[in-house]
């Protein structure tokens, strides 16, 4: 059984630690972090929230309505 790795990805300010598969599923996490930090910024800078916790959900709603919207396309051309 291979070793999983041990990673730190930073969120919204807060350090996570973090196990992973390899160096690919490193990446994706890292680029994760990476958008939902920016998208924390701009909302941070674009709305009047005092709470974090706000902000995250805002992102996880954005982010999971993106994958929803793709996956409603996807069946759309899949049906034609």
């Amino acid at each position: 059984m291979s070793e999983k790795l041990k990673i730190n990805v930073v969120i919204a300010g807060r350090n996570y630690p973090l196990s992973v598969k390899n160096t690919q599923e490193e990446e994706g996490m890292r680029k994760a972090a990476t958008n939902i930090n920016k998208l924390v910024s701009l909302y941070e800078q674009n709305y009047a929230v005092n709470d974090k916790q706000d902000v995250l959900a805002m992102c996880a709603l954005r982010f999971a309505s993106q994958l929803e919207i793709s996956t409603i396309d996807s069946d759309i051309t899949n049906d034609k």
